[in-house]
């Protein structure tokens, strides 16, 4: 298939008459078929020419019905889909590649707006719906970088929360706006890219110096492919200097050239070669709608070049990612044999962004440098998963990234036996009317909602996920619940008067503090120090009856504050349904000692 597809290419170069293609697929005259015109060269108040493929290229395309919007950003269309209820609050932006558009989304789209997110693909300058300037060199790295920040801005999707996904040259443009911008973005999922730094000036891979020669052997490589591609055996690599690709001996020079001057240069092709699974002829099809003609290409040709406009630009973009501590997840293909896909180069963001520990980041077999094409639905899924963790929707997780409006839960328990209850968090939108017209069989109990009281938090894992990113989500009742710990033992007496209890509960349980947090603690007669997690949101007061020797602290972080929670961890409940956890050796010395920010 891949080879009937190189031989229409060719065929296609052959009929070129002004940079435009005469004829359509299977004979079929221009008159004929609209997508296969002539194509009006426009231009801007500025003089830029583009053309703008014909809406026809893109009639029923397998899996994707969705109607395009633009805006216009310099006198050009940046175009976009725009889907989903956003009903969970959440808007994920996703972004593509060279040579694809944001057709690669299509498997990922309709499993993230099941889970009630909005979701927008955009299409980069040149690819797509959006218009197409003629000149390859009209196209620059910082104008990619500078159109993404108007059109976030333009959407108003830098106001809270957003998430971006990136990969390929997405992730180039994308995380220089995440480093440069951390504000704008709640959370940044990563899959098959990076953001190299290089020295300014220099000009990293050097044009082939037998082009001719090069160029067949590059279109020999991309057209002989397997359509089913064998799974990749790779060697250990060296990890010392991870944040640079090696120049030297690399074939990146090759495809610069090969993409930016070579006639037989097809997008559809380049998809399938780095695809994990054989692509079908219309979906091939839908990779090459956009580029009907060579005309239509020149950002799809330019886009490899850029990488020589890198040097001393990126440092900024760089250096901001080592400061985002908001959550930052990797998914890569682990069949991607190019440089954005080797393992080095994911650890090397796993290991600059203290906002991506703790989090499941994976390789996943059967998938390569296109990932979302080979994995989209499990992809997806992850990433609905990574939100769910994040978004604030646990009861006394505490995820509310406002501290104005405190988060509520609603819990529900399940009685297994006296040693094990399990806590389940609804994950649906709930009112307290729906909460209150459950009706629970034996053996289930309704927890009274909760108001968290910190800035931040994840359950990282259900108790009885056997690694990171392990939830049990289950449908119970009509809602989707997730499993967020377990009682192991409860009513434990804390005190002589009786007025504190406690139960142990396992769970896996982050606590995100931002500096300047007032954290309310509650300090045991032998110095252990708890904190408040969780609060009855119906309570009636915020005092609560504190047995001699026992002691409350309001204390303010100074600095940014992360804490594991233990495993078990004591839970201690006040007579007002106050909820302190612990113990936390992180705060024992700070409080104790009368470290800035603690008062009583």
């Amino acid at each position: 298939m891949r080879r009937s597809v190189c031989l229409f290419a060719l065929f296609m170069i052959l009929s070129l008459a002004l940079g435009i293609v005469s004829t359509a697929p299977g004979g079929v005259s221009a008159q004929e078929d609209p997508c296969f015109s002539e194509l009006e060269v426009m231009s801007t108040d500025d003089g830029v020419e583009f053309v703008r493929t014909p809406d026809a290229c893109f009639d029923d395309l397998p899996d994707w019905s969705y109607e395009p919007q633009y805006v216009e950003i310099d006198g050009l269309r940046q175009a976009y889909v725009d889907v989903g209820s956003g009903e969970s609050g959440e808007t994920i932006l996703l972004l593509h590649g060279q040579p694809s558009w944001s057709y690669l989304y299509r498997k990922m789209i309709p499993v993230l707006t099941d889970a009630g997110h909005r979701v927008i693909a955009m299409d980069h300058l040149g690819f797509g719906r959006s218009d197409k300037p003629i000149d390859p060199d009209y196209y620059t790295y910082l104008g990619h970088v500078e159109r993404l920040e108007t059109f976030i801005q333009e959407l108003g999707l830098e106001q809270g929360n957003l998430t971006i996904f990136v990969q390929d040259w997405g992730s180039l443009i994308g995380l220089q706006v995440v480093g440069t911008n951390p504000d704008w973005f709640d959370r940044v999922v990563v899959g098959n890219g990076f953001l190299p730094t290089y020295p300014e000036g220099e000009t990293l891979f050097s044009l082939p110096e037998n082009p001719e020669v090069t160029r067949n052997l590059f279109h020999q490589a991309m057209i002989n492919t397997p359509a089913q591609q064998e799974p990749l055996v790779r060697e250990p690599v060296d990890m010392s200097d991870v944040t640079e690709f090696a120049t030297e001996n690399n074939y990146f020079g090759l495809w610069i050239d090969y993409s930016r001057n070579d006639e037989r240069f097809r997008p559809e092709v380049i998809v399938e070669a780095n695809t994990y699974f054989d692509l079908s002829p219309e979906e091939e099809a839908a990779y090459a709608a956009p580029f009907p003609s060579r005309i239509t290409m020149g950002g799809a040709r330019a886009f490899p070049g850029l990488v020589n406009e890198l040097g001393g630009v990126t440092d900024s973009g760089w250096a901001g990612l080592g400061e985002f501590d908001k959550p930052f997840l990797t998914i890569w293909g682990d069949n991607d044999g190019g440089n954005l896909g080797q393992p080095f180069v994911q650890q090397a963001l796993i290991d600059h962004v203290p906002g991506s520990e703790g989090w499941d980041h994976v390789r996943l077999e059967e998938a390569g440098h296109f990932l979302q094409d080979d994995q989209g639905e499990e992809i997806a899924r992850r990433v609905n998963e990574f939100i769910a963790q994040t978004s604030g929707t646990t009861s006394d997780a505490g995820a509310s990234t406002d501290s104005e409006e405190p988060s509520i839960g609603f819990e529900i328990l399940q009685v297994v036996s006296p040693n094990e209850i399990l806590a389940w968090v609804v994950q649906d939108d709930m009112t307290q009317a729906e909460f209150d017209a459950l009706e629970l069989p034996a053996g289930w109990l309704k927890n009274q909602p909760r108001e968290a009281s910190v800035d931040g938090g994840t359950f990282f894992r259900s108790p009885n996920g056997a690694a990171e990113g392990d939830l049990d989500v289950q449908e119970y009742f009509g809602y989707n619940w997730f499993h967020t710990a377990t009682v192991t033992n409860s009513n434990v007496p804390l005190d002589d008067e009786g007025l504190l209890s406690g139960s142990y509960v396992s769970k896996y349980h982050t606590i995100i503090y931002d500096a300047g947090s007032s954290v309310p603690v509650l300090i045991s007669p032998e110095g252990e120090v708890y904190v408040r997690i969780g609060r009855d949101a119906g309570r009636t007061t915020d005092d609560f009856a504190l047995p001699s020797e026992w002691q409350t602290v309001e204390y303010t972080t100074p600095d940014d504050l992360v804490i594991q929670l233990p495993n078990p961890t004591l839970v201690i409940r006040t007579d007002n349904e106050d909820s302190y956890q612990g113990p936390v050796p992180e705060l024992n010395a700070l409080v104790n000692q009368g470290e800035p920010g603690a008062a009583e």
